[in-house]
């Protein structure tokens, strides 16, 4: 099945999108490589030393510089479509990904996994809104509803190949920018993968249940988004342990949602949807528009639908 959905007309939005538009992956590598000799030469020629040059990490804007309003919106600057995959894939049980239209330039990719019994199209909503903002998004069913967190870690890195290397949308997805999120045993799935593939760029569990509560082994930028009312993965045995066994020095996050229960990630959810948006762009865009969304931390308390928010800010 293959689904468009037009996002709003913003003219703007192709502009910013064409002046920074990539090349497939082997084009950009060896643009790098032959930036990084001519710089060296030319360093060279002027006599100043080139060792120890601190490398400055490429950016991949996509999408004209953002707002509050843009990044709470339901449809973001992109056009998108979505497509099925069948269950008959290996080492996974299939999903819908979603993605831009515009393919003159390459997109980071994000696998996202359910939680314990539900299958992909109770996280469908994230899937075309974070597409909407210019990312290939894989929501996916696991081989069996009762699988337990480090089988859906498993699943969720069987995902990641399958959608940078073998999808049907794979020319888009640039494959060294890729981040996992998942709810519940989802989210207790994407800790375990992400402590297997440091080479991830950014990891959202969300409301997550995993037995293991020590996760010093994560290199992954990582934002744990909990709920103060969750009575199933209580944010006192689950998230707020995740978030504090994760190493100082990691940019890390802990967001606590307001009053709501282990099951919001299940419906369309601005503030998930707000900070989500925000830590993928900073880390798998490498975007730094968004760090304004991110550092200072944002409010909580009364009037806000953050209930506690603790992070080491983007370093």
């Amino acid at each position: 099945m293959f689904v468009s959905h037009a996002a709003p007309e913003q003219p703007e939005a192709t502009a910013a999108s064409d002046s920074t538009s990539a090349a497939p992956g082997p084009l950009r590598s060896a643009g790098r490589t032959a930036g990084r000799v001519t710089a060296a030469l030319a360093l060279a020629l002027s006599g100043v030393a080139a060792v120890g040059a601190p490398a400055q990490a490429e950016s991949f804007e996509r999408g004209p510089d953002p707002t509050e309003d843009s990044i709470e919106a339901s449809t973001g600057p992109f056009d998108t479509a979505d497509e099925d995959v069948s269950s008959l894939v290996s080492g996974f049980g299939g999903g819908t990904i979603y993605y831009p239209t515009d393919d003159s330039q390459t997109y980071g990719g994000v696998v996202v996994a359910p939680g314990y019994t539900a299958s992909s199209t109770s996280m469908s909503w994230i899937g075309d809104r974070l597409a909407s903002q210019g990312f290939v998004v894989f929501t996916i069913d696991t081989n069996s509803r009762y699988d337990q967190p480090s089988s859906r870690g498993r699943q969720i890195g069987a995902a990641l190949d399958y959608l940078a290397d073998r999808s049907d949308v794979s020319d888009i997805v640039d494959g060294d920018r890729m981040a996992a999120m998942g709810h519940s045993m989802g989210g207790g799935g994407t800790l375990e993968i992400s402590e297997d593939r440091p080479e991830l760029q950014a990891a959202i569990p969300l409301t997550p249940w995993n037995l293991d509560k020590t996760w010093g082994g994560v290199q992954v930028p990582t934002m744990i988004i909990g709920a103060e009312n969750d009575s199933i993965a209580s944010v006192s045995s689950h998230s707020i342990p995740f978030y504090e066994s994760l190493s100082g020095s990691l940019d890390k996050a802990y967001l606590e949602l307001d009053g709501a229960s282990h099951f919001a990630p299940n419906m369309d959810n601005t503030t998930i949807a707000k900070y989500s948006i925000s830590w993928l762009k900073r880390f798998v865009d490498n975007d730094t528009r968004y760090e304004q969304f991110l550092c200072p931390a944002p409010s909580t308390g009364w009037g806000s639908d953050i209930s506690e928010y603790r992070d080491t800010c983007p370093h």
